[in-house]
């Protein structure tokens, strides 16, 4: 109810995205470790504590005032109690554990309970700073989350920061699923893992070898890889300290086909070109909709140069477009990318454009070109829309 009450309520969404620690209990709001000046001049942290108005399940108009307190009597810089807002009362029991120690009183027409919780720290905080200006009650804490609440262990402030909270919720439900995660794979967890999808399974037999640690987001220690982990095991254990339902599959791309069937979209970030062949053509046929990315890095007067391509496939798509999905094998002749060079913003780059094709699809990002088939030219540094369909 607490994280309900406070995502539908626009005033209280706001003390959370400004930084405050906000908790709703026992039917009163909590704005806590808010830091003041004892009698003794040293700084504490105490709890703002107001009653809520409601109608419904968001917060209406303030119809009161007073506010309690808990924690010493809030005093000025030099130790003497802030008598404006003093009011006089006997501490107070709240229920579920909340205890009001002061009850103040600072009338004003409050507009909302932003307004009036922040009026009331603004009084007690600043003159805590009057002695340490770097004292804040906006301490940005992490905010859990109840399994049966969301998909992230922590709140997604990320979006309601900016209201984009509607959006990210028509990737909701989705299951999705990334086969290959040596280099462009492992940056597509990356960038899915922090979106609301319900399940994201992986799919790679791998070993996370050194030279995936130089492909791949975050840091791995020498411990982590001379532990010989799975690619799967290494980098499931990173995401699963952030979010729920990530499921591992080491199998090999040649023997997946048929687990596919059970997802929304598919990233294909293989090299393998028979075994991709036969895995999209499974797609197609299902009306499975996916991505496969691409990279061909070539060395050129002794520098890099080469192309990155994004496809994509769905029902009601022309086939036409599966004709610029290259089938190559790693080995072959001339493309660096088969050897451990570091190439990891091309990784990162291909994962991003295969990402943001996916949010196109389904409305988060505005698509006036339709292009299911596209590609980035490094020495260029130009994008070619290669095929433009009615999606």
């Amino acid at each position: 109810m607490s994280r309900q009450l406070i995502a539908r309520s626009p005033d209280l969404l706001r003390l959370q995205n400004e930084g405050y620690d906000v908790e709703i209990r026992a039917g009163h709001l909590l704005v806590k470790d808010i830091p003041y000046v004892t009698a003794t001049r040293e700084i504490k942290r105490g709890i703002l504590i107001s009653a809520l108005e409601l109608s419904g399940d968001q917060t209406k108009h303030p119809e009161n005032h007073v506010a309690m307190w808990t924690g010493e009597h809030p005093c000025h810089h030099d130790g003497r109690v802030i008598a404006t807002i003093a009011n006089p009362s006997a501490s107070q029991d709240l229920g579920n554990g909340v205890r009001a120690d002061f009850t103040f009183s600072a009338k004003a027409a409050y507009r909302d309970y932003h307004h009036k919780m922040t009026t009331y720290i603004a009084r007690i905080c600043g003159e805590a700073q009057v002695i340490d200006p770097s004292v804040t009650a906006a301490n940005f804490p992490v905010i859990a989350t109840e399994e049966d609440e969301s998909v992230f262990r922590y709140l997604d402030t990320a979006s309601s920061r900016v209201g984009i909270g509607a959006l990210n919720d028509r990737l909701a439900g989705q299951k999705i699923a990334i086969v290959g995660l040596g280099g462009t794979g492992s940056y597509v967890l990356d960038l899915i893992a922090k979106t609301c999808v319900a399940e994201i399974h992986l799919f790679d037999a791998d070993v996370f070898s050194q030279h995936n640690a130089f492909r791949s987001p975050a840091a791995a220690s020498i411990d982590d890889l001379q532990a010989k982990p799975s690619k799967l095991a290494y980098l499931a254990g990173i995401y699963d300290r952030m979010r729920r339902g990530i499921y591992v599959h080491e199998v090999f791309a040649d023997g997946l086909t048929t687990t596919l069937f059970y997802v929304d979209f598919v990233f294909l970030c293989l090299d393998r070109g028979k075994a991709k062949k036969v895995i999209i053509n499974a797609l197609v046929e299902k009306g499975i909709p996916f991505v496969d990315v691409g990279m061909g890095i070539l060395r050129s007067q002794e520098r890099l140069t080469g192309l990155m391509r994004v496809t994509s496939f769905a029902p009601g798509i022309d086939p036409a477009v599966l004709a610029r999905i290259d089938y190559s094998d790693e080995d072959m002749a001339g493309n660096e990318y088969s050897s451990n060079i570091q190439i990891v913003e091309l990784n990162a780059l291909n994962a991003a454009l295969a990402v943001i094709q996916w949010k196109k699809r389904y409305g988060i990002y505005r698509d006036t070109s339709r292009a299911n088939s596209y590609s980035y030219s490094i020495a260029a540094n130009e994008m070619a829309n290669d095929g433009e369909e009615a999606a």
